[in-house]
């Protein structure tokens, strides 16, 4: 029987039934029908699989280029970025296929942040929850939509690790810590990918930005980094190579240089480390015309001069700038790469083809009646409530003013703030959101504060009024007046207040952590007259806000939480939901403290009293957070109690046991999220006050004790010295158990 070449196939036959498909492809077989496919290919066909063009939402800096159908035609294009229109898609899949020598399809890429067409809270949040099923699980549903919608490689997750919140990406990620930062990135990749990257409901995963994005000198997005490699490898490469290990099938290139090096030309991290070291084999791609900016940086000459450095550092695609296809083949023929570079970069971009299954059935992903199926159901919509109400941490409950009830003492409640009802600027959501559209999007699938939980209080029998003060500018004496007046005529206040959604990502980097646009005073004037109030903090990053802490008697930190902001809300403060996430960043006092996290070096000097002078502190500020890492408040309360160890004295094979009973004292049912730390107290070089190695979110009724137990084993207690080399000292250390950073047991053991 005649071979039909797949790219001849009518569209119907591309519609087939998906068990037709199903049949995972060997690793071995994808290797001989990749080399079969390479030995066909001209030079220029090659470079075209290593371009990337951008679709119809530009999330960087203008491009110019041809018209999209011609370039794909033309065998120009590999991959694009950021296209929406799902019909387009298949046009542009059949010129591919249909149109092409060879016909090679395309692979679609998208930024699925926090959600596609069902948008989760931002993964930061995510990350306080400490519920790597319920994030796997979050992930999972992202990628069901993106790929019905016809995407197949999603830009995510983003794994950098920060100090500074200044930097608007901090909403992107897991927070300061490299282990809880590495958990969420095995999570995520994994829902993504699942088990069987050739099923039709699975995205390609990414790790990005590699590496350091995350310490860029003064917070301001794009920056310069510069650090040891012993801080390198110690607190910004583990997340990286926990996706590396958990199968990521790509990585992502990061806009910064690092020391001095641009990130897309950095041998060392591209080539040594990832796929030495780590022994990985995927695709790395560029960010957002990164190749391109390289000359910027003013470390390449010209295209040709960028191509030859990226390409030779182990980079493979170029996202959106054109790069590679102006200056590549100019450096072969100069001899400035090898064909031998360029084949094993174009083997790994059909490699990744093969694997999603766009060689056997390229119209897989796109699907119009499974679309239809797939997007926007009702039980996503419930995941993402579930998800968001877990995501809320409760800094503060003075007097167990929360959660509110039929049988409490008010009777009469003012929800007011720029929050309360917000139809626009993406509020409760951010800019990553961008499967519904840049900025104009279907406001009314936005469940806000006062669509859920004014008639939710209703229900429960309490009078109360909405007023939207500060909507889109700074406060005024008109909106500090209206707030005074609600205030007045209310037995309780509720605040929403906090950052607009646009303010959250890429690019939105800020000077300073306190509260924007006067939402503050806004506070401190309702709560006139000890009138007892709420804070809800809408925010993608740490806040400060001194005033409010110090005075307000209830503070929930309610993130950006996604569609189901309303609902999730009114869960957690009617008491549907006991709140059970902590802090995956440090919250400081000031922005002036930054960079501030926990797992800090000590210093020859500390500072024991405040203004002391000849130490290491401030004359006008405690060393300490506004809220530590690890922090988090319920309704309940829960005690620690007996930490024991298994040995005073372990060797390197041995393991160590530390056991810790942990017991609700509380009234209702309630979850804890139990840490486990520990710190190296003599070993060759400073090392930090507390490292987090592992954690246990356990449930537990009102008297239930249960016992938790963390095994640790040499790899836990080593870190890599000033001479790049992982080790573990002989000597002794501490082990601390508790709900928190800074409230834990601790005991003490020697590795011998």
């Amino acid at each position: 029987m005649k071979k039909i070449p797949i790219r001849l196939l009518p569209l119907a036959i591309c519609f087939l039934p998906l068990a037709l498909f199903a049949q995972k492809t060997s690793v071995q077989n994808i290797d001989r029908r990749v080399e079969d496919l390479l030995a066909k290919m001209t030079v220029d066909e090659k470079i075209g699989q290593l371009n990337q063009a951008a679709g119809d939402i530009s999330t960087g800096t203008d491009v110019k280029q041809d018209n999209l159908l011609n370039q794909i035609r033309a065998g120009r294009v590999s991959s694009v970025i950021s296209h929406t229109n799902f019909s387009n898609k298949i046009t542009m899949q059949r010129a591919a296929v249909n149109e092409t020598r060879l016909g090679i399809p395309l692979v679609f890429g998208f930024d699925v942040i926090h959600g596609y067409k069902t948008i989760f809270p931002i993964p930061l949040a995510q990350a306080a929850t400490w519920n790597m099923a319920a994030i796997e699980a979050s992930e999972r549903i992202a990628a069901a939509e993106a790929a019905a919608d016809g995407q197949n490689w999603a830009f995510s997750p983003m794994v950098d690790i920060t100090h500074d919140p200044r930097w608007g990406r901090v909403m992107e990620g897991a927070g300061e810590d490299p282990y809880l930062g590495s958990r969420v990135a095995e999570a995520r990749v994994r829902g993504f990918q699942g088990d069987d990257l050739s099923l039709p409901n699975t995205l390609a995963a990414c790790a990005k930005h590699y590496a350091a994005y995350g310490f860029p000198e003064g917070g301001r997005e794009y920056n310069t980094v510069d650090m040891s490699d012993q801080r390198l490898r110690q607190t910004v490469l583990p997340p990286f190579e926990a996706a590396a290990r958990a199968g990521s099938a790509t990585f992502m290139n990061a806009f910064n240089t690092l020391n001095g090096v641009p990130a897309s030309m950095n041998k060392y991290l591209v080539t040594d480390i990832l796929r030495g070291e780590w022994g990985w084999k995927g695709l790395v791609v560029s960010d957002w015309d990164s190749f391109g900016e390289t000359i910027k940086h003013g470390a390449a000459e010209d295209d040709a001069d960028a191509s030859a450095k990226c390409l030779s550092a182990g980079s493979d695609m170029d996202m959106a700038g054109g790069t590679f296809q102006r200056g590549l083949k100019k450096a072969l023929e100069q001899g400035r790469v090898t064909q031998a570079q360029l084949d094993e970069a174009v083997r790994r971009v059909l490699r990744l083809k093969f694997s999603l299954g766009l060689f056997d059935d390229p119209f897989r992903y796109l699907d119009p009646k499974r679309r239809e199926q797939t997007l926007e159901k009702p039980e996503y919509r419930q995941a993402s409530r579930a998800m968001a109400a877990e995501s809320m941490v409760l800094l503060k409950n003075d007097g167990g003013l929360l959660p509110l009830n039929a049988g409490g003492p008010f009777k009469k409640i003012a929800i007011i703030g720029p929050y309360a009802d917000s139809r626009g600027n993406k509020d409760y959501m951010s800019f990553w959101t961008l499967g519904l559209g840049m900025r104009q999007y279907d406001s009314t699938k936005v469940v806000t504060p006062a669509m859920a939980l004014k008639p939710a209080l209703e229900a429960l029998g309490f009078e109360v009024t909405i007023t939207p003060v500060c909507l889109d500018a700074a406060c005024t004496e008109v909106d500090y007046s209206a707030a005074l007046n609600a205030a007045r005529a209310a037995d309780l206040v509720i605040a929403c207040i906090g950052e607009r959604g646009i303010d959250c990502g890429e690019s939105r980097s800020v000077s300073t952590l306190e509260l924007p646009r006067g939402q503050e005073r806004l506070v401190q004037i309702a709560a006139r007259g000890n009138k007892p109030a709420v804070v809800v903090l809408f925010n993608s990053r740490p806040l400060s806000f001194p005033w409010i802490s110090e005075n307000v008697p209830a503070i929930l930190v309610a993130w950006q939480p996604g569609f189901e902001a309303g609902n999730a809300l009114t869960d957690v403060l009617t008491g549907k939901v006991n709140p059970s996430a902590k802090l995956p960043v440090t919250f400081p006092r000031s922005t002036g403290q930054i960079p501030m996290y926990y797992n800090h070096l000590g210093t020859a000097r500390p500072q024991t009293r405040l203004g002391e002078i000849w130490t290491s502190g401030y004359l006008d500020l405690p060393n300490t957070p506004a809220y530590p890492f690890g922090y988090g408040l319920s309704y309940t309360t829960f005690s620690y109690s007996d930490l024991k160890l298994n040995k005073s004295v372990i060797n390197k094979s041995e393991t160590l046991e530390a056991s810790i009973t942990v017991t609700n004292t509380g009234k209702v049912a309630g979850e804890e999220v139990v840490q486990c730390y520990i710190r190296d107290l003599f070993a060759d070089i400073s090392r930090p006050v507390k490292e987090l190695k592992g954690f246990e979110k356990i449930k537990l009724a009102p008297g239930e004790s249960r016992t938790v137990t963390f095994k640790l084993k040499e790899k836990d207690l080593g870190y890599w010295n000033h001479q790049s080399k992982f080790k573990a000292d002989a000597g002794k250390f501490k082990v601390f158990v508790g709900g928190n950073s800074s409230e834990v047991k601790e005991a003490e053991f020697e590795l011998k």
